[in-house]
């Protein structure tokens, strides 16, 4: 059984973690706020450019179209961009996003394509490298930045199409957590290459153009040239963006139940610290006693 000097010094060890978990929950407070605006912010305009693609989309022929939009014609070789969080402390944030890859990993194995693997985030690379370290091409490594800005995620996607310019892959699938809310991150796949435009909304929506028609100058397969590129740096920087809201929810959330079963444990400790500082007395009485009887 523990002295009392060794309960004493957990429930200041204790007491002291739970003043650190407390600290860590209104930082990530603090930082939420600031990062989920960012998040639905950036939400209208990366509908509204897939949107604007899938009404060009509509105007191209298939030998019109660039090959970022019609792809290599195979499915053989597939590029994962898995976009985690630099730090943890976090809960199952990183890894649901992990296992989400990791599944879509083994399901592409098995059907005998070839994966390669481009890490955005050290926990993801973490996890991902246990079981497939022979397939990470790429790590990109964000834990410099102080906030995560579009010329991150344009960094990230001329990588993927400077890789499928070059012919190192047909398909390329983006993985990240679309946050919900505090409690809620989905952990989502999204195929980059080849692009697939969203379907034109109806009449009756915001973001519809009302069955108009449109001409293009210069040319539409021109525009999508330069439009996809665009797009896949968007949606790349879109990802990102609501990472940052999900691991701030989500560090938020588990330093809440840090501190709360910090509490639950301090309150077992001082109890088992009292009753044994209360059987020590009994003891001590009781052998005072005896020996005043003795004599």
């Amino acid at each position: 059984m523990a002295s009392l000097k060794d309960l004493r010094n957990r429930i200041a060890s204790v007491k002291a973690t739970q003043k650190i978990t407390k600290a860590m929950q209104m930082v990530a407070a603090a930082k939420l706020r600031r990062a989920q605006e960012a998040a639905e912010a950036a939400r209208p305009y990366s509908e509204r450019m897939a949107v604007v693609l899938a009404n060009i989309a509509n105007a191209v022929s298939g030998t019109d179209a660039p090959p970022l939009m019609t792809g290599t014609g195979k499915d053989d070789v597939h590029l994962l961009v898995v976009c985690t969080a630099e730090r943890g402390l976090c809960g199952s944030f990183n890894s649901q996003i992990a296992r989400l890859a990791r599944e879509h990993t083994r399901k592409l194995l098995s059907a005998g394509k070839t994966v390669k693997i481009i890490c955005v985030g050290k926990k993801g690379y973490d996890i991902l490298r246990r079981d497939y370290a022979n397939l990470i091409i790429e790590r990109v490594d964000l834990r410099e930045a102080k906030q995560i800005g579009f010329a991150h995620a344009d960094g990230v996607a001329r990588k993927v199409i400077s890789l499928f310019d070059a012919g190192e892959f047909d398909v390329c699938t983006l993985f990240y957590s679309q946050f919900k809310s505090v409690i809620s991150q989905i952990p989502t796949a999204q195929q980059l290459i080849p692009a697939k435009p969203a379907a034109e909304p109806a009449a009756g929506d915001a973001v519809s153009n009302g069955g108009g028609v449109y001409e293009y100058e210069p040319d539409a397969g021109e525009l999508l040239s330069d439009l996809i590129p665009r797009n896949i740096a968007v949606q790349v920087f879109s990802a990102l963006l609501e990472n940052a809201a999900g691991e701030m929810g989500a560090k938020m959330s588990a330093m809440d139940n840090a501190t709360r079963n910090a509490g639950d444990m301090i309150n077992k400790l001082t109890i088992t610290y009292n009753r044994q500082r209360q059987a020590q007395i009994t003891k001590e009485l009781i052998e005072i006693i005896s020996g005043a009887e003795a004599l």
